[in-house]
């Protein structure tokens, strides 16, 4: 949980964000649009990646608890192959991940290539509680829930920050197909 405060602060560098990308965002500006002195935002965050990093755990995880809400009477697996998908498509059009994937996309780059941020364990986590109640009701197949969550966060990922290069492929196409490959790589 975090204060009024925070919370301005964190809006004020989503704003400055899609107004003027990272590179561009200042922790004077930061201040500024949210109404705090200078000294407020360096006692919360030592730098603009640190205020990033908890913007981008608000904003992805918000999307994804939207998402985890529906728990729907479905099996696990039906679950997990509805779910993976509306992640894709709501990260795919979120306006701070679609600011950073075209003007910033190395940003991305530590949480695809050296470590896992807090959205993506709470993604991990949500996929290896579906999985295990998948394997429960018989509808995935057996295997360690946390080892099959973590594959499907990186076919995810894959979908959410390369699904662009697919200009030539219709997005519903697309999706489709994702889902084609997460019910059989789950299928028992």
């Amino acid at each position: 949980m975090t204060d009024a405060t925070t919370e301005a602060i964190l809006d004020a560098t989503r704003a400055s964000v899609l107004d003027f990308g990272v590179r561009r965002t200042t922790l004077t500006d930061v201040a500024r649009r949210a109404g705090v002195s200078r000294m407020t935002v360096y006692r919360r965050y030592p730098d603009v990646d640190a205020v990033l990093r908890d913007l981008m755990t608000r904003e992805f995880g918000h999307a994804m608890a939207a998402i985890a809400a529906d728990t729907g009477g479905r099996d696990g697996r039906s679950r997990v192959v509805a779910r993976v998908p509306a992640i894709v498509d709501t990260l795919g059009r979120h306006p701070l991940m679609t600011k950073i994937v075209e003007a910033e996309p190395e940003l991305l780059l530590p949480y695809v290539l050296d470590r896992m941020g807090e959205t993506q364990r709470t993604a991990v986590e949500l996929a290896a509680q579906d999985i295990a109640d998948g394997q429960a009701d018989g509808s995935i197949r057996a295997g360690d829930p946390r080892v099959l969550a973590q594959a499907l966060l990186l076919i995810t990922q894959s979908f959410v920050l390369s699904g662009g290069i697919a200009d030539d492929v219709p997005p519903a196409a697309l999706r489709d197909e994702l889902e084609h490959v997460l019910g059989a790589a789950l299928a028992v």
